[in-house]
């Protein structure tokens, strides 16, 4: 869709203690779920390295959160990705924000690659909570008939741009012909491209990415080279991916924040077990206000914020960013509370229009009630969810 015709969908303070490094220790891998392509939306992986899973217990022996109440479960898993679009729990946990809410219930935590992944663990029982993108949070809801999981907050926006070669493509009218990567079959960024070609009138099999633009499935680790190599002449990607390309040579053809309403589109949400949410939501809502105050804390202070998260993607996917990829990819992502429900239902709609997937009931697939009663509490103004609330 161009720029000009919007689509209708919207996707502290200082002197925390840092959780000791020398505390957090690996455990296992988690395994990917290979899915079938065209049925089911697929994740964004955005260039993390491998999945890997630590128990935090910095603070373990606390005597109690915020709260000054014992919580009602020992422990808490937590999944997320080594990214910057997963930056709440990369600062949050560095910073210890969500260990001082939960005071002796003990943090693990668990690294994931790709949303499929981290939708089986979830319903699994191998993590409780995730930061998660929203096509897969789309595709475990539906998938599950609305039982395995409930969105509960947002937690990044924006992050995402069409980069290319400017010996190859002159502008956003000279893409015929030319081969465009995206990371994944049916994930948010496929999507999203396939949705924006189809608005400037060409024409391309979703299935096979075959028409008069090429669009190339390349997980995000491999695009770089791709790109290098003439592969393929540009791709709609998320940061740090985006940043990495201009660094190559590449240019900006368009921020996708550009074809959204207010600017605002979902890169990354909260999402939880329903079974865990009603045997734990005492435990629930203690880590969505360690969110809720990690998203201040970046706000207030945005250098120290990247920093910690830099710092967090060094230690689980070997290599920290440097400032050329980091700088950028960190100011395009905006970090909020509000899950921008409205834009969800619209980026189901578009993988609808493209034959990704049919067309699915989301009644239900959020719950906003503790992040409500959080904000709240913070003296905020509650979010909505689109009329796709608990049920």
């Amino acid at each position: 869709m161009a720029p000009n015709q919007a689509p209708s969908r919207r996707i502290s303070p200082h002197g925390r203690t840092r959780p000791n490094a020398g505390r957090i220790r690996r455990t296992a891998a988690a395994a990917a779920a290979g899915l079938t392509a065209v049925a089911l939306l697929s994740a964004c992986s955005y260039g993390s390295k491998a999945d890997k899973s630590a128990d935090s217990k910095a603070g373990a022996a606390a005597t109690a959160g915020d709260s000054g109440t014992k919580l009602s479960a020992d422990s808490v898993k937590i999944g997320y990705f080594a990214n910057l679009t997963h930056g709440t729990p990369l600062v949050g946990l560095q910073e210890g924000f969500f260990q001082k809410e939960l005071g002796a219930t003990q943090i693990k935590t668990q690294v994931f690659n790709a949303g499929p992944a981290e939708i089986e663990a979830l319903n699994a029982g191998s993590i409780d909570i995730g930061w998660i993108g929203p096509s897969p949070a789309i595709n475990g809801f539906t998938k599950s008939d609305g039982k395995s999981l409930k969105i509960i907050g947002g937690s990044a926006s924006g992050g995402v741009k069409l980069v290319v070669n400017p010996d190859k493509v002159s502008s956003l009218d000279d893409l015929k012909g030319k081969k465009i990567a995206t990371p994944q079959l049916g994930n948010t960024q496929d999507v999203a491209l396939l949705n924006y070609l189809a608005g400037k009138g060409y024409k391309v099999d979703a299935a096979s990415g075959a028409g008069d633009v090429s669009v190339v499935r390349t997980d995000n680790k491999v695009t770089p080279d791709a790109y290098k190599s003439g592969s393929v002449d540009g791709a709609w990607v998320p940061e740090p991916t985006a940043s990495k390309l201009v660094t190559l040579g590449a240019k900006v053809l368009l921020n996708e924040k550009d074809v959204w309403p207010d600017k605002k589109f979902v890169i990354t949400n909260i999402i939880v077990s329903q079974k865990f949410l009603k045997e734990h939501p005492d435990v629930v809502e203690a880590v969505l206000r360690g969110s809720v105050k990690t998203n201040a804390f970046i706000k207030a202070d945005s250098d120290k914020a990247k920093a910690d998260a830099n710092e967090a993607i060094k230690k689980e996917a070997g290599n920290a960013l440097e400032p050329a990829i980091l700088d950028p990819a960190w100011a395009d992502i905006d970090f909020l509370d509000d899950p921008l429900a409205n834009t969800l239902q619209a980026e189901a709609d578009h993988a609808v229009t493209a034959g990704l997937l049919k067309k699915p009931n989301l009644n239900g697939i959020y719950d906003l009630t503790l992040l409500n009663k959080v904000l709240a509490a913070q003296g905020q103004a509650a979010v909505a969810d689109a009329g796709l609330g608990a049920k």
